[in-house]
């Protein structure tokens, strides 16, 4: 089956034509920078037009940066905060004029690992797909089945923020930190993973897992972790394979 996929990010929205059987994109992949204030009828624009640019007349899967229950945003999490509480799939089904399927970013980057990348030969156990952009998201797996909406990027430091604003990949950039200084970060980040899970596998994926060899020396943690497969297309094509997996 193929779906048109779209990854909603604090930074850019990403969208293809995915081949749901395969994993694959079939075609052009179009991103555009989120909109500033990235307000819901803002970032529908945005979703819309990138389904015009490819020509699209069909059902749509979105992933989306925050908890989502029946379709709702149950928090504005990295977007502006009148997402919270916004039924996102009839927002942007009215918006495309499709039906559209929506679900947690880190969740569709972390089925897409599961069905067609790094995780694709580790269904057994517990499996953490951590993706480091704009914010820290977590898809979770147990024996191959999705625990939705387990945000770990949203414990608290001991700062008393969330623990994404002290080690996404946004967090090295608004401070100007080196790799190496910011992977110590990161390092942390997965040790209280460790402590408080204990996981028998992660995958490390986001925007920022293509630089892994810059800050590889600074992750040391006893769990095995492997880099996603999927990279930066991983959302794009969790988000096709959930919504076509809705429409069987």
């Amino acid at each position: 089956m193929e779906i048109l996929g779209i990854d909603v990010g604090g930074s850019g929205i990403k969208g293809a034509i995915v081949e749901t059987e395969t994993g694959k994109l079939i075609s052009d992949r179009i991103r555009i920078a989120t909109p500033q204030p990235s307000t819901p009828e803002a970032v529908a624009e945005v979703i819309r037009d990138i389904k015009n640019q490819l020509n699209w007349k069909d059902n749509i899967g979105v992933a989306f940066p925050t908890v989502i229950v029946n379709g709702k945003a149950m928090y504005s999490s990295n977007l502006h905060k009148s997402w919270k509480g916004t039924q996102i799939d009839d927002l942007l089904c009215e918006f495309s004029g499709e039906t559209v399927t929506v679900i947690n970013d880190a969740d569709a980057a972390g089925i897409a690992e599961m069905r067609f990348g790094a995780g694709r030969h580790h269904k057994a156990g517990l499996v953490i797909v951590i993706t480091i952009g704009t914010g820290l998201g977590s898809g979770v797996f147990y024996d191959g089945q999705i625990i939705p909406n387990f945000e770990l990027g949203r414990l608290y430091y001991k700062t008393g923020d969330l623990i994404e604003y002290f080690a996404a990949d946004s967090a090295r950039k608004r401070e100007d930190l080196s790799f190496e200084v910011w992977g110590k970060r990161v390092n942390k980040f997965l040790k209280h993973v460790e402590r408080i899970i204990t996981p028998d596998y992660i995958i490390l994926g986001g925007g920022v897992s293509k630089h892994i060899h810059k800050f590889r020396d600074q992750i040391k943690i006893r769990t095995p972790y492997v880099v996603s497969e999927k990279l930066n297309n991983a959302g794009i094509i969790g988000a096709a394979i959930n919504a076509a997996d809705h429409h069987k």
